[in-house]
């Protein structure tokens, strides 16, 4: 019971570290755009977080029972998956570099299932099937490594068409004119894009909390539970009510908390943005975002927003991106993977040497 407990508590922990980590993709191009003061885009930003983490649970499901054998894993798999993604959200942090905090969740939960099944590499579900498109599909190949691709990509040409749309449409219009309408409407994008993170982001730790629910309460760690805590068990993969609460509201605290050098980096170093290139980049990130929570794709936020940045300074012009910042953050996406994985691994061997069992 105990280390069912610890397990939830080192879930939230990651969930807040997630929220602070990744404030910056919320409010980071409404902030350097000045159209809110840190203050209050932190304040929309937790509000919509928290809204957004009770939509849905699609994603939770698929990091919860789409990514690894559950017959591999327990407490200490799911606890040295966790505490590896908060490593790597920490380092990235300080070094103020936007890395994945979905990937680095996945990583460790692959890492330390590959260790917990003594390297055996059947343990990862790399793909199962679904309907007749790739997107119905489900597995680490599908939910996880293509949209890891796609959704990059979709980011840079989504923000990169829609601000040369808007340049075309705005072109006889005053740029006085432009900075007050798009500073309205920024207020409107950086909402949708508070929703969105909630929708995926959140979600990803309901995945794991209802997995070490689930995984407790068939080893029947649960039975003897008083009363009050019977909520506790879950004797099928479904993520309760106050599992989704009490995420969303751990994520809505960490957004809170703010991720100020994550701001600077995607607000002022990587390209310098006014209100309609705040506006572009918010509503190609937080469409991503919204779209693929409905597809169950645990799809990282940081792709989706820094790239969508990167589509709109490309826009307005290809030497406005400053490439060093830019390649900083690519080798922190290819490395998070692999990273996160690596030392989830090399803990959970540590466990199973130290003779911590279920």
């Amino acid at each position: 019971m105990i280390l069912v407990l610890a397990v939830i508590l080192i879930a939230l922990v990651f969930t807040y570290t997630n929220g602070f980590h990744d404030t910056a993709n919320s409010i980071a191009t409404v902030v350097s755009t000045k159209v809110l003061t840190p203050r209050q885009a932190i304040v929309l930003a937790t509000f919509f977080n928290l809204i957004g983490a009770l939509v849905g649970t699609a994603v939770a499901s698929t990091v919860g029972s789409g990514m690894v054998d559950s017959n591999y894993v327990n407490m200490a798999t799911i606890f040295c998956a966790m505490l590896s993604a908060i490593a790597w959200n920490l380092l990235t942090w300080y070094c103020g570099i936007p890395s994945s905090s979905s990937h680095a969740l996945i990583g460790g939960l692959v890492g330390a299932a590959l260790a917990s099944a003594h390297g055996d590499w059947s343990v990862v579900i790399w793909a199962t099937e679904g309907g007749h498109h790739w997107w119905q599909k489900g597995g680490l190949f599908y939910k996880v490594i293509i949209p890891m691709i796609t959704s990059p990509l979709c980011g840079f040409a989504g923000g990169l068409c829609l601000m040369s749309s808007l340049y075309v449409l705005l072109l006889r219009c005053r740029p006085k004119t432009i900075a007050a309408v798009f500073g309205k409407l920024q207020l409107a994008s950086a909402s949708y894009m508070g929703f969105a993170h909630g929708t995926n982001d959140a979600q990803k730790t309901m995945g794991i909390i209802t997995l070490a629910l689930f995984l407790a309460t068939k080893a029947g760690n649960l039975d003897d539970l008083p009363a009050f805590l019977k909520f506790l068990q879950t004797p099928k993969f479904e993520v309760a009510r106050w599992v989704q609460i009490i995420c969303g509201l751990t994520m809505a605290i960490g957004t809170a908390a703010g991720g100020w050098r994550i701001i600077k980096t995607l607000g002022q170093k990587m390209v310098k943005l006014q209100p309609v290139h705040g506006f572009a980049a918010e509503t190609t990130g937080a469409t991503i975002l919204f779209l693929t929570a409905l597809l169950g794709m645990p799809v990282s936020t940081t792709h989706a927003v820094t790239t969508a940045i990167m589509g709109v300074g490309t826009a307005k012009s290809p030497r406005a991106l400053k490439l060093t910042v830019v390649e900083r953050i690519i080798w922190a996406w290819l490395l998070t993977l692999p990273a996160s994985g690596l030392l989830a691994y090399l803990m959970q061997r540590s466990t199973d040497f130290l003779g911590w069992t279920r």
